[in-house]
């Protein structure tokens, strides 16, 4: 006799993609491990972006929507184009995440997540190439931004579908929120606590170097930062 739970017709849909790993990745992971280093990249790659590259943001969409307000309203130093050009190549890299992911579909997250990295570290050396031969500025800028935010859309469409609970290694707020909202003082149970400390300090650990790279006139040192960072992820991942 077939149960309801066996009958196809209500049976639920079967989401398309790999199988999210869900909560049950633990911190010592190597999937959580990997996802650690590339917050780091990312506080890297917002530092280079936001300070060398005419406050634009390549990691954090949020900030490029609220810098084109900035730019519309006529606040100076914020640029429409060069953050126009950052969402651009972010979906763009977010719909060859998805593309990805329809191929791997019946293999292991872990080919999955290094063919993404593989994209990564490739665009990121390609805009480190680009800085170093013509400098990050005038036209060649918006080239720089570019590559380096379809790698970034690659890396948070890949994310996204891997589903790992307050590691979206690009953007920290709802990690934050969690952070307080679940705590003790909140009168919660404070789960994931010490994951969601990490992230913070992940991005905090890339973005100083970062910093301090641009601030001394080392962009295109920064973006090879980058990329040595993700290329090492690829080939220390292993699961």
């Amino acid at each position: 006799m077939t149960t309801p739970a066996d009958d196809p017709r209500t049976a639920p849909p079967q989401l398309p993609g790999p199988q999210l790993p869900g909560p049950q990745v633990h911190d010592r992971h190597p999937l959580a491990l990997a996802l650690f280093a590339l917050t780091a990249v990312s506080g890297l790659i917002d530092a280079v972006s936001y300070l060398g590259l005419g406050h634009v943001f390549t990691a954090n969409m949020t900030g490029n929507v609220v810098v084109i307000a900035f730019a519309l309203a006529g606040a100076p130093g914020f640029s429409v184009a060069g953050s126009l050009t950052s969402l651009a190549a972010f979906l763009a890299g977010a719909v060859l995440a998805g593309r990805l992911a329809g191929r791997h579909t019946t293999t292991r997250r872990g080919r999955w997540l290094r063919a993404a990295l593989v994209l990564e570290v490739s665009l990121h050396g390609a805009a480190a190439v680009v800085a170093f031969a013509w400098s990050a500025d005038g036209s060649v800028r918006y080239a720089v931004i570019a590559l380096v935010a379809v790698a970034m859309g690659i890396r948070n469409g890949t994310v996204r579908g891997l589903g790992v609970p307050d590691l979206t290694t690009t953007v920290l707020t709802l990690t934050l929120t969690g952070l307080a909202a679940d705590s003790r003082l909140a009168g919660g149970a404070a789960p994931r606590q010490r994951r969601r400390i990490l992230a913070v300090a992940t991005m905090l650990a890339g973005a100083v170097p970062g910093a301090v790279l641009v601030l001394h006139g080392q962009i295109a040192w920064a973006l090879v930062a980058s990329a040595v960072l993700a290329g090492a992820t690829v080939l220390l991942y292993r699961e």
